[in-house]
């Protein structure tokens, strides 16, 4: 692909073409959402309604050299304990178990793998970095033959939009009673600058 990250038009939530690119404080916060420095973010496919990242894409292969097929990392922690929870309670093993049972759903899940390996490469291309064939044909969640992890689905809807992911729609419906992209669940001290408590 050629097309790079400013010819881009985004359609994760709450982004534009003018949030895409993650900021110092993006990167600030992200951290701080992980609990640890955050390396290789290519940009912001998801916010906040406050403007806070929900979703980091991260370069498919890290400075140090590793391979990372989960282009679309979720790192907001409200959402993520709530896709943990769902995949406590087992909705993985009923997402599994339909794509075997209805060839509809599986071709839409197909799709999304493709889709998921497009917007990889895109981002692979936008950030520089040479090819990575070690996970060539390789997306994330289990895709497309099953659903092993909701968190990189639902992290694909946030940051394609709707309609891509059947299971990453789904997982998004299903946080509600926990979340909701309407709402901000977001700790205000993540924006506290640590340089601030050191100025008189």
């Amino acid at each position: 692909m050629t097309q790079n990250s400013q010819e881009h038009e985004p359609h994760g939530f709450g982004v534009s073409a003018e949030t895409l690119a993650p900021t110092p404080l993006d990167v600030r916060v992200l951290s701080r959402q992980l609990g640890r420095p955050v390396r290789d973010v290519v940009e912001i496919p998801a916010r906040c309604v406050c403007g806070n990242p929900l979703v980091a894409a991260t370069a498919p292969r890290l400075a140090n050299g590793t391979p990372f097929p989960t282009v679309f990392y979720l790192a907001h922690p409200v959402i993520t304990q709530a896709a943990s929870r769902l995949e406590a309670a087992g909705l993985m093993y009923e997402m599994t178990d339909s794509v075997a049972s209805d060839p509809e759903l599986a071709a839409a899940y197909e799709a999304a793998h493709r889709n998921y390996l497009a917007e990889r490469e895109r981002i692979r291309v936008a950030s520089g970095t040479d090819p990575v064939p070690e996970i060539e044909g390789i997306s994330a969640g289990g895709m497309p033959e099953r659903v092993k992890c909701l968190h990189a689905v639902l992290g694909h809807t946030l940051s394609v939009g709707t309609g891509i992911n059947p299971f990453g729609d789904q997982t998004l419906r299903s946080i509600r009673q926990w979340w909701t992209p309407e709402q901000c669940a977001c700790d205000p001290s993540w924006r506290d600058d640590p340089a601030a408590g050191n100025q008189s």
